[in-house]
């Protein structure tokens, strides 16, 4: 789905930006319309309900639309876990407005309940005064019983401080698609598309791209298709005819927040899917996949595997150890190589990794981080792996590793991780996470002109002459200014060489057992990963003379934004950089952090960068952490940057 902008860029405070609840026309039924400038929306129900599709529906609409978007999926780790359930609830979050925004919102203007268990799995999110749709035909004492309601709070009073819509969601699907000759389980299935309906009317998205969907859907069940379309049109119209829907709202296109382009909605993974297609064009080089499914990484093989015509080859491997070690002997025969996994298949993967810096050949190895440790909480987010990316391996094995900060940055990640792998002959760690890789925001097509050129040269001859004027090839003879050694593909005449995990000689790359020679291999590939170039941090300071700094990495770019604007928004002054490159830092980072009275560095695990930047910089880095699974919340982190700058410059708070 990809639309047309052609506005300048007028970035504003979408974490602040408050509803603009004007009456303005009529529709055609003669219900008020009202103009918001951001909403909130929450699906939520069982894992089988398809709150996934329908919020994924929500947001293509809602990005042909126009609108700026963040979105959050949250689902069981379980594939069916037990009906009815509050391990078993799936949702989805969307906020979408007329202007910039950076996070899928602190808190749902509207929360879709399809049974009792996704209603009390998330009312504590939902403020008072918001609206609550919930499915009242679920509301029975045997699916009541299972979350522990002893009455239906449909009718016990306790909802009274929201505005609750019952809808009898499954009662109308079923009556709407009584002709179409479908047992009542078959009719039931299609009450999220109802519900998608009645949420499309109530926010004026489009429709006719969500008809041509579920037709492409189901096009070898066409009688499922117009059944689906029948129940989102009903939807839709129940919408626009019940006394109990009164207000509909309209949320402008925001042609304000985008720089001139074509832009499509995309997640985490497929923007780092296009990603690494792309840098592979770039290199000249065929694109090789060596991977093992893995909870949340698996849709990069699912997508790579659909684009053999760019030359992408994939290999789902019997385990992690040995897609990377396929991987690895792609990189040797001249492949742009990739491995996916997660935190715990990275622990697998280690000693492959250590060999690749053994034999400095490029290999991007993608960890799209998870809650652990062990197997831990498969669909739920955290960045507790730097440190595991940083020091991972046995013996000095320096890896660089790149972060992408959003959904759609992971595409220029992407290509700046494999930068550094080819120019360099190095290994490179892509930490992205599951808030990532499942979030989706709008992101501007780039033309091809504007992608680096990651073309290398292989080498083709000899290297190196010998005192008797003899020419040979020494793998281990290196760049001056990178320090790369050259990369031979495999049948290139008169470039035999030798490769293992047993130390080499500088130069001619024979096993070497001398003391001095690892000494100098050891000192060499780490002076390699430290002059890598990078660029300089960059610092968000409007008033030049803010005593706080707040830093981070990866994902928590959206929610520390957020958080920095309110508190700027209510009169405080406050500075703000965030890291892409984590291995090596910006040659700058020291003298920026140490511009700064107070350093506060909020991650979603115990204070991983916070130790390697007090470590390095002897910086009194103050750690803000939090391992719920979740992203943090803009409105909490705002409250807590607010508290550090009240604190005098010696006082830390640590939490």
């Amino acid at each position: 789905m990809t639309s047309q902008v052609s506005s300048p860029a007028d970035k504003t405070d979408g974490a602040l930006a408050g509803e603009s609840c004007t009456p303005a026309t009529e529709n055609g039924a003669g219900k008020e319309v009202r103009r918001l400038d951001r909403v909130i929306i929450r699906f939520a129900g069982d894992s089988g309900d398809g709150m996934q599709l329908t919020g994924d529906r929500f947001t293509s609409e809602t990005a042909s639309f126009g609108n700026d978007l963040s979105t959050l999926p949250n689902f069981p780790a379980e594939i069916r876990a037990p009906a009815g359930t509050l391990p078993g609830v799936s949702s989805f979050q969307l906020h979408f407005a007329d202007h910039d925004i950076l996070t899928p919102g602190d808190a749902p203007n509207v929360l879709v309940a399809m049974n009792p268990a996704a209603l009390k799995a998330n009312l504590a999110d939902v403020p008072r005064g918001a609206d609550i749709i919930v499915n009242t035909d679920e509301f029975t004492k045997r699916p009541m019983a299972k979350v522990g309601y002893t009455t239906s709070p449909l009718e016990d009073g306790s909802l009274e401080a929201w505005n609750v819509h019952p809808v009898p969601l499954t009662t109308l699907t079923v009556e709407a698609l009584k002709d179409f000759g479908l047992s009542r389980k078959e009719a039931e299935r299609s009450k999220n598309m109802f519900a998608l309906g009645l949420l499309s009317w109530m926010y004026h998205r489009p429709t006719e791209s969500t008809e041509a969907f579920l037709r492409q859907k189901f096009a070898k069940k066409p009688e499922i298709a117009e059944a689906n379309v029948a129940a989102f049109r009903a939807g839709w119209n129940f919408g626009e005819t019940t006394e109990d829907f009164a207000v509909s709202y309209e949320v402008a296109p925001a042609t304000k927040a985008f720089p001139t382009g074509t832009y499509r909605n995309i997640s985490g993974n497929l923007a780092l899917s296009y990603g690494l297609v792309a840098a592979s064009r770039q290199a000249d080089l065929p694109l090789y996949l060596g991977s093992y499914p893995i909870t949340p990484a698996s849709d990069i093989l699912h997508e790579l595997s659909k684009h053999k015509n760019f030359g992408v080859r994939t290999f789902q491997a019997e385990d992690e150890i040995a897609g990377i070690g396929a991987a690895l002997g792609a990189a040797f025969g001249g492949s742009l190589a990739v491995t996916t996994t997660s935190g715990p298949g990275v622990a697998l993967k280690s000693e492959t990794i250590g060999l690749a810096v053994s034999l400095e050949l490029p290999l991007l190895i993608v960890d799209i981080q998870r809650g652990g440790p062990s197997t831990g909480l498969p669909t739920k987010t955290e960045q507790a792996d730097l440190l595991q990316a940083m020091y991972g391996r046995n013996g000095e094995a320096p890896v660089p590793i790149v972060a992408p900060r959003t959904p759609a940055d992971c595409f220029d990640a992407a290509l700046d991780a494999a930068r550094i792998a080819l120019t360099y002959r190095t290994p490179v760690f892509l930490l992205s996470d599951g808030y990532l890789a499942n979030g989706s925001e709008p992101w501007r097509i780039p033309d091809v002109e504007e992608l680096p050129d990651l073309r290398v040269q292989f080498a083709t001859s000899a290297n190196h002459e010998l005192a008797d004027g003899t020419e040979v090839f020494w793998p281990y003879k290196r760049d001056p200014q990178t320090l790369a050694r050259p990369w031979a593909v495999p049948g290139t005449p008169g470039l035999e060489h030798r490769i293992g995990g047993i130390e080499k000689q500088d130069g001619t790359g024979n096993i070497s057992y001398d003391p001095a020679n690892h000494d100098f291999m050891v000192r060499t590939r780490q002076a390699k990963i430290d002059g890598i170039e990078v660029p300089e941090l960059e610092v968000d300071d409007p008033s030049g003379d803010a005593d706080t700094l707040v830093i981070g990495w990866g994902s928590t770019y959206g929610p520390i934004t957020a958080a920095v604007r309110r508190v700027r928004r209510a009169g405080g002054r406050i500075a703000q950089a965030h890291l892409r490159h984590l291995n090596p830092f910006p040659g700058n980072l020291g003298a920026v952090l140490g511009r700064y009275d107070k350093v506060v560095v909020p991650e979603m695990n115990l204070g991983q960068l916070a130790t390697l930047l007090r470590a390095k910089f002897l910086v009194d880095a103050q750690s803000h952490t939090q391992v719920s699974g979740m992203p943090f919340k803009a409105e909490q982190l705002a409250a807590h940057l607010e508290k550090v700058m009240k604190q005098g410059p010696k006082e830390a708070i640590n939490d």
